[in-house]
């Protein structure tokens, strides 16, 4: 019996296991649809094709499954776009699947025609356009595998409209085609033998994780090594899950807007092991300055982020957890008093803190972090709420914070949240949010109302674009030039226009009472709270500066 390409398509995709496309509807992907209706894969209407793109991440990053998201041609592939670089940047499984004009009008400006694989070839492991249909089934497999394996990432397949309507008989037998492609997974040897050498000659030793503990499932591992050693672990933001935010040895994150302990540690350390991280600038700061007196072992199963920023002592590429393994297979348990004595001794000196008396965003987020006993999953925004809920929120299980990290994407955490309870649909997905960040994609309530998709949105409104007026009271004589946000409009009535709850927070004394209701309530909720207007975050190193020198530490 022949098929169509738009139910091979789909076959395709229940062979791999997906169970959940975030899509927006077109022309050129209406084959795709028809056969949607009939699938067992569940279709999410979202109302924005960012939002499908975000969706997906999300639902990826929580669930640890490839996201799946699909738009129609030119406008709807493009704007796939920034959600495509965002889980890009953040290696997140993601498979993408455009509609395409037919393959007689390639070429020829028809349209909604737009070149979708050339806009992306930077910013996707790989792509691909069929202009057959027998290639289908083949270009599906290799998609999600190369999607999900070594270092992931988003993959795209762009489709010509009349593949999707010619008919043929498929293949359940998919066979691929890769021979360039060979992820590294297992660390050599002899680079290992070093590492534990390094290991145990060190006296100041620190773990710097990133996202790839967190990726690669090696969070266990991770805190065993630390336990074994004795030794203190700072996060990336993209880390912070890896290890319970109330572990002793979580110094915190580290880097722009890190704890003073965890960028001291960094700076006076004699051994650094990066795990899973790739020496982001708002890690480093000034590179001349990070990690000045430590030799450094850099972990990663991608070979390209060794020695790309920091100079490394012993590099070791392959799996982050079967590396961790094979070092804790022959290392000896440390105790390390003396450093973890000045560790202590940072930790008492520089604590966070912040006016507790008033309705500050640090309290709303402790407040949270109180009434979900650190358990829930959290996304982010992007901007001073994203940073503050890194520094103040104590994480307890890995994959619970989604936030974009690389590329830094306003309007991500709404989407995401939708995406991650999608995944997740016995979890509590609340999603921090400024007032500036939310509103680039708030018409996803709509998607949240209609699919009973029970996400809490929780708004630190300070009626700025806060994170850019802070440098510009820092660095540009509080020149607020583009960051006034005095119109904005009422959350509360937008939530209720869409079908969802509302609720208003003005007072210190409203926090407590008006967060766990908003919780027990049923269905998606914006709660719209009017924190102090100024408050900065702090630490901060400015840009390009070493991150022992922080602004809000009298070091």
């Amino acid at each position: 019996m022949k098929h169509t390409g738009a139910q091979i398509l789909l076959e395709c995709l229940e062979r791999q296991g997906v169970e959940v496309i975030f899509g927006y509807p077109g022309g050129q992907v209406i084959p795709i649809y028809d056969a949607l209706y009939d699938s067992k894969i569940r279709n999410i209407l979202v109302r924005h094709e960012q939002g499908a793109a975000h969706a997906a991440d999300g639902y990826a990053r929580s669930t640890g499954k490839i996201g799946v998201c699909l738009a129609t041609s030119g406008p709807g592939a493009t704007n796939l776009v920034t959600g495509i670089a965002n889980a890009y940047m953040d290696s997140v499984p993601m498979v993408a699947i455009t509609g395409q004009v037919p393959t007689f009008m390639l070429g020829r400006d028809s349209f909604q025609e737009a070149d979708i694989t050339g806009i992306t070839m930077p910013i996707t492991k790989h792509n691909y356009l069929v202009q057959d249909i027998k290639e289908l089934p083949r270009v599906v497999k290799e998609a999600f595998h190369i999607a999900s394996t070594g270092r992931p990432g988003p993959v795209l397949i762009d489709i010509a409209k009349d593949i999707t309507v010619q008919t043929d008989k498929g293949s359940s037998g998919e066979t691929m085609d890769l021979p360039g492609y060979k992820p590294n997974y297992v660390g050599n040897i002899r680079q290992i033998r070093e590492a534990i050498l390094a290991i145990e000659k060190a006296e100041r030793p620190l773990i710097y994780i990133g996202g790839g503990v967190v990726i690669g499932g090696a969070h266990n591992e991770l805190v065993k090594l630390a336990e074994t050693l004795n030794a203190p672990v700072t996060p990336t933001l993209m880390g912070i899950s890896a290890i319970p935010g109330n572990h002793p040895l979580n110094l915190g994150m580290l880097g722009m807007h890190g704890t003073a302990t965890a960028n001291f540690a960094v700076t006076e350390c004699d051994l650094l092991i990066a795990v899973g991280a790739r020496f982001d600038d708002r890690v480093t700061g000034k590179l001349a300055a990070f990690a000045p007196k430590a030799k450094v072992v850099h972990i990663d199963i991608d070979p390209a982020e060794i020695g790309k920023n920091v100079a490394v002592d012993i590099p070791i590429v392959g799996d982050v957890r079967m590396v961790l393994e094979n070092i804790l297979d022959k290392v000896k348990p440390k105790k390390h008093t003396e450093w973890l004595k000045q560790i202590n001794g940072w930790r008492k000196e520089y604590p966070l803190k912040y006016d507790s008396g008033k309705l500050n965003p640090q309290r709303v987020i402790e407040e949270i972090n109180t009434l979900t006993k650190g358990d829930a999953i959290i996304c982010t925004e992007v901007g001073q709420h994203q940073m503050w809920t890194a520094q103040f929120y104590q994480f307890t299980q890995p994959r619970s914070l989604i936030t974009s990290g690389g590329l830094g994407t306003m309007g991500f955490g709404f989407p995401a949240a939708i995406g991650a309870q999608v995944g997740n649909p016995d979890r509590l997905v609340i999603n921090i949010a400024g007032d500036g960040s939310i509103q680039m994609n708030i018409q996803e309530l709509g998607t949240a109302v209609t699919n009973q998709i029970p996400v809490k949105v929780v708004i630190l409104n300070n009626f700025y674009l806060g994170m850019v007026r802070q440098w510009q009271e820092f660095f540009f004589n509080k020149r607020y030039s583009g960051t006034v946000l005095d119109q904005n409009p009422d959350f509360v009535k937008i939530a209720e226009a869409y079908g969802a709850k509302g609720f208003k927070i003005t007072k210190v004394d409203q926090l407590q009472g008006t967060l766990k209701e908003a919780f027990e309530t049923p269905g998606p909720v914006v709660v719209d709270c009017h924190v102090e207007r100024e408050e900065n975050v702090l630490p901060m190193v400015p840009a390009g500066g070493a991150i022992h020198q922080m602004i809000g530490v009298n070091n």
